[in-house]
């Protein structure tokens, strides 16, 4: 039975049409303005300026004199002013009478004094000049050109404006619509056959979907379809993709919007969204409602700093709980929410409890099967080499996202498009992996010789470290070629499966691998350099999450100390507040006891297969690039010697 929304869904082109059709209107409200400015401009200058310039103004008291003189001619009189002509001067009639006939008058105006001239009639009888009276002016008129003509602009120009900032949802008038868009089905490319590494999450999800398009299966037994799924890992661990996928697999109306679209300056604007939102989703029912990044308003509200308890963002978040509350998942129209998040430990505990959010999905980074079908995905159009391995490239990706992946392959096409190759080969595949972990190659900056001594050493103290401890990971490649995120060389190491579980005797062979490089410097030049500035960071990070978190000291025994971890994002913090200071003193005495013993242990061992140490730094130095054999190569050579007990040097 498929339950899918028979009413008529919005078109995702009606905008463009609205945005076209303003547009016209535009244009036509642009010419009738331009039209009417040109319209009072036209009359300005043909009417009423050259009527202006032909009329010169002389004052009320000089029009007096002429009249007295009989220089009047005819005067046309009006509430506060008169027109009229007077003959000119006698010089100007005589120059002009025989090219003009009408040239011995010339037209005048003047201003009444405030009150009028009562005299002015008879004066003008008596002057025997012509008069007449100027009619009043239309009120309609006047009250047409002087107030009704600006309102009528005025109101014009703020119907355009108001018509555009109401248009769209993020108008000033629509400021409390919800900004989440509406995905149909058929304009979605993605599915579950696109989302490689996440086989656990695709079955949560597609449990989800089927009850969607057939309700009565699950609900012939009396169970209820989840009001909420939560989606939480890792970032770019396809969060987002597979929410993608579910549009296009449920078949039924999807709304995707993000958790900073809620928030607003204006308090109470996130919470009308909320409520805009899901009165669409309960309309075109059964439908999903995706928030991504929904820790933007899901915050703990538990010792937040609000204003008087109207926060913007906790009242978007109580509306939100209010909305799933109200959600009445029936058999004929079922909505469910969807959500992701990279920092579920920081949502708000009334969120993730039962009935609202019941269903949380973990999407990890994926292990080596998952790598291999997340690269089989980004390969498909990409043209590899007949003899790319794609088990061996997952091998040399451990830890990586699918993101993570998705950026190496790309970068391995681009890589082999500059080469002028003809398909992508696995060496590409790798110098891709270089160039995202440690970027590119600096081969300009040029080092001088003992720079180059110390950088080959420690790489190949990395290198045998490595390969002389017991747990110690396979190295792949060593190089002693700048990069320019900053490393002077790097020694790459590829791990022959996933690990999930690692003893005390693992993580103490890591920190002896990530301190073997100084331990190199230190048995050849017996002095110390500014290079393994990162290599003592990450030491001692993991011998005091070793102290601080694993309970792996014998002095401090099975207690964390380490504050809440932050999964996702990285850096566990230690929380000092509920530690004494004799305990933070025996954890830094811990861990420096563990960095200082894995450090002397590094040195003995370099110092054992010194022999060793000097063939690889010479190989390195002459070919500044070598793989994982030469390691194990320089170790068979030592130990075939029938001199290996010497201390063969190379000379420096």
């Amino acid at each position: 039975m498929n339950n899918k929304s028979t009413l008529p869904q919005p078109d995702p082109n009606d905008g463009k049409q609205r945005g076209k059709q303003w547009q016209a209107q535009l244009r036509t409200y642009a010419g009738y303005a331009v039209t009417l400015l040109l319209t009072m401009w036209f009359f300005q200058q043909f009417f009423v300026a050259p009527r202006a310039q032909q009329a010169s103004e002389i004052a009320y008291s000089t029009f007096k004199q002429e009249l007295a003189g009989g220089q009047i001619v005819d005067v046309v009189i009006g509430d506060s002013s008169l027109t009229g002509t007077m003959l000119g001067s006698a010089a100007d009639t005589a120059a002009d009478a025989a090219t003009d006939p009408m040239a011995d008058t010339v037209p005048f105006n003047t201003v009444f004094a405030a009150g009028g001239d009562p005299k002015l009639v008879d004066e003008l009888q008596q002057a025997e000049v012509q008069y007449s009276f100027q009619p009043p002016p239309n009120p309609i008129g006047g009250f047409l050109l002087t107030l009704l003509l600006p309102l009528l602009l005025l109101g014009g120009v703020w119907l355009m404006l108001s018509r555009r900032m109401s248009q769209g949802a993020g108008g000033i008038f629509n400021v409390g619509k919800s900004k989440a868009t509406e995905v149909k089905p058929e304009t979605v490319v993605v599915s579950y056959k696109d989302v490689g590494g996440a086989d656990e999450a695709i079955a949560e999800l597609q449990e989800i979907i089927q009850f969607l398009k057939t309700p009565e299966q699950f609900t012939a037994l009396g169970g209820h379809i989840p009001k909420g799924v939560l989606l939480i890992g890792p970032p770019g661990t396809g969060k987002t993709l597979l929410a993608k996928a579910s549009a296009g697999e449920a078949g039924v109306p999807f709304f995707e919007t993000s958790g900073s679209e809620f928030i607003e300056m204006f308090v109470g604007v996130g919470a009308a969204r909320v409520r805009d939102l899901f009165v669409k989703a309960h309309q075109v029912a059964p439908s999903v409602v995706f928030i991504d990044e929904i820790d933007a308003i899901g915050r703990s509200r538990s010792g937040a700093v609000s204003m008087g308890g109207n926060d913007e963002r906790e009242q978007t978040l109580n509306q939100l709980l209010a909305e799933i509350d109200g959600f009445k998942t029936n058999v004929g129209k079922p909505v469910i929410i969807m959500a992701a998040t990279n920092r579920p430990e920081v949502l708000d505990p009334a969120l993730l409890r039962a009935g609202r959010f019941d269903r949380h999905v973990a999407v990890g980074n994926p292990d080596l099967a998952g790598r291999i079908q997340i690269l089989k995905i980004h390969s498909g159009a990409i043209k590899l080499a007949p003899d790319f391995d794609l088990a061996r490239a997952a091998r040399m990706t451990p830890g990586f996202s699918g993101a993570d992946l998705a950026n190496v392959m790309n970068e391995a096409a681009l890589l082999a498009a500059r080469n002028n190759a003809m398909a992508v080969a696995l060496q590409d595949f790798e110098a891709a992996i270089e160039r995202v972990v440690a970027g590119l190659e600096k081969k300009t900056r040029v080092m001088n010789e003992q720079e180059r001594k110390t950088v080959a050493y420690h790489e190949s103290g990395h290198a045998l470290t490595a390969a002389l401890t017991q747990h110690g990971d396979p190295v792949s490649k060593i190089s002693i070629i700048p990069r320019s995120r900053g490393a002077l060389g790097y020694t790459m190491q590829m791990p022959t499966e996933d690990r999930y579980l690692l003893t005390m005797d693992e993580l103490l062979d890591k920190v002896a691998v990530m301190l073997g490089g100084r331990a190199a410097e230190m048995v050849v030049f017996g002095t110390l350099s500014t290079g393994a500035s990162d290599d003592i960071l990450r030491a001692s990070e993991l011998a005091r999450r070793m102290v601080s978190e694993y309970g792996m000291s014998e002095e401090l025994g099975s207690v964390r100390y380490a504050g809440r971890d932050l999964q996702y994002l990285g850096g566990a913090s230690q929380d000092n507040s509920q530690i004494s200071p004799a305990t933070r003193q025996v954890i830094d005495s811990e861990v420096q006891r563990i960095v200082t013993e894995q450090y002397a242990r590094a040195q003995a061992l370099l110092r054992d297969h010194r022999a060793a140490l000097e063939t690889l730094t010479s190989q390195l130095l002459s070919q500044e690039t070598v793989d994982g054999n030469a390691v194990k190569q320089a170790l068979a050579a030592v130990e075939a010697s029938p001199h290996r007990n010497g201390a063969a040097k190379i000379a420096l």
